[in-house]
């Protein structure tokens, strides 16, 4: 019986081909493949995989969508949107398994174990935003999976800037620990400080590029962070075309509440909202250095959209 669960998990976590696929040469194919059966070998064989299997019939295994990002884009608010559908099992925590080295060290079976328990028709879903933006991540997905579905988010580059900046200082003041104002990130001997990290990660393009390499563009579903916020069921009823689901999710699903500024969540008669931690304001700036920012934007901006075929109603 052990043989048999672990023949079965085996073939679960075997990559699917896809006709069309990114131009990477044979070598790199058996790369993908040894890399597979590294990965596979990390962990003891002493499990049998018997903690993923249910006595309900349910089991955990590899997913078959990842949210990759962009840190600050919604992403939590898009998975707790997507996990209103019947058909979803979300795994709860950011997992980080393709951007952490020690996480990726574990191989494919801790990856496995972080995930939901699911029943067969339904389809495994985890998100890290930090996958979008980190450089090793795509080529480690497409060597799991080439035909992975990929689900990424993002707002105006500008106001993700912002709100990155928010949640550090709003971790700081949590601590008690004291930070600096944002101009001190976002100026540099008078210019707009192009170094700043959270400006990078607004250079939607040159990470896109990096994602392109391995996986086509209709294997990319981009969500608008913004429309999502303002009328969240539009950009939902499109997620679920993408990964082929029954529309299950109704506009009655959401509510506006006035004392958080933002959609809220109605299941089954149960009222839900993001915690608190998600709409805090952002910081005053100054008109003339949000300015400079949406001026430094404007190329890069239109980089992406020429890239993705599509424009955002961004500044």
């Amino acid at each position: 019986m052990a043989a048999f669960l672990l023949g079965a998990v085996l073939l679960i976590v075997q990559p699917q081909i896809v006709p069309s696929r990114p131009a990477i040469n044979s070598k790199a194919e058996t790369s993908s493949q040894s890399v597979q059966k590294e990965l596979l070998k990390k962990t003891s064989q002493k499990n049998d995989f018997k903690e993923n299997i249910h006595s309900n019939g349910s089991c955990r295994h590899l997913p078959q969508t990842i949210i990759i990002g962009v840190r600050k884009g919604g992403t939590r608010a898009l998975l707790e949107m997507l996990s209103l559908h019947p058909d979803i099992a979300a795994a709860e925590s950011e997992v980080h398994f393709f951007d952490w080295e020690d996480h990726y060290r574990n191989g494919l079976r801790w990856y496995i174990n972080q995930m939901p328990f699911s029943y067969p028709h339904q389809i495994t879903v985890e998100k890290t935003p930090a996958y979008f933006t980190s450089p090793k991540v795509p080529e480690r997905v497409y060597n799991m999976n080439q035909s992975m579905r990929l689900l990424l988010i993002l707002r105006d580059p500008s106001e993700r800037v912002l709100s990155d900046y928010t949640q550090v200082f709003y971790n700081h003041m949590q601590k008690h620990k004291p930070y600096p104002s944002i101009e001190q990130f976002l100026i540099k001997d008078g210019e707009l400080n192009v170094d700043y990290k959270a400006i990078n990660r607004s250079l939607y393009y040159i990470h896109m590029q990096n994602w392109l390499k391995y996986f086509p563009l209709d294997h990319i579903h981009i969500v608008d962070g913004d429309k999502l916020i303002k009328n969240p069921f539009p950009e939902i009823e499109k997620v679920e075309r993408f990964l082929k689901l029954s529309p299950q999710i109704n506009a009655s699903n959401f509510y506006f509440n006035k004392t958080k500024g933002f959609y809220c969540l109605r299941d089954s008669g149960r009222e839900r909202c993001l915690h608190e931690s998600k709409g805090r304001a952002h910081p005053q700036v100054d008109t003339r250095l949000l300015e400079k920012l949406h001026e430094y934007f404007h190329e890069p901006n239109k980089k992406f959209f020429e890239l993705v075929g599509r424009t955002f109603d961004w500044h």
